[in-house]
């Protein structure tokens, strides 16, 4: 298998949406998508200042197979930044043949080369397939947590 990750390019910005929309589909949430390739285009590759987050994606034989979006977040208890990975996907037809321990492992190397302190991630807790991958490679899952999140109207009621 020839298998490729690269990082994007603005010019992979309908790739990306495809991805991020087949993602939302296999998670059941395709409804909550509403990002688009101009907004897409705007914070993954700005015309000035840093991303608001970066992506890699993967080729099996040229055919694009998955994609990784991650951005920086930071650690306080251990004073340096992490890396966050905000979506991990491989296509049906590329699963159980290394794309997606490609991906992640290739952005266990980069935090490990940035000098960060962890790596982190969320996964549904129906997806058991998902959860049985990322523990065998070591992944720990943090059952004590809960995510909070404010958005749409909850977060605009504070402007």
């Amino acid at each position: 298998m020839n298998l490729t990750i690269r990082d994007a390019a603005a010019a992979d910005t309908p790739l990306i949406l495809e991805f991020i929309r087949a993602l939302a589909d296999y998670e059941k949430l395709t409804a909550e998508v509403t990002a688009d390739e101009a907004g897409l285009a705007a914070t993954l590759f700005p015309p000035a200042g840093p991303p608001a987050a970066e992506c890699r994606l993967a080729f099996v034989e040229g055919v694009p197979a998955g994609f990784a979006i991650y951005f920086t977040n930071y650690s306080t208890f251990l004073a340096k930044p992490g890396l966050h990975l905000e979506d991990l996907f491989v296509k049906p037809e590329f699963r159980g043949r290394g794309v997606g321990k490609a991906l992640l492992l290739g952005l266990a190397r980069l935090a490990n080369e940035r000098g960060y302190g962890r790596m982190e991630w969320t996964v549904l807790d129906w997806n058991q397939p998902a959860i049985a991958f990322y523990e065998s490679l070591g992944a720990e899952r943090l059952l004590d947590w809960q995510i909070c999140r404010l958005t749409g109207s909850g977060l605009s009621r504070y402007a």
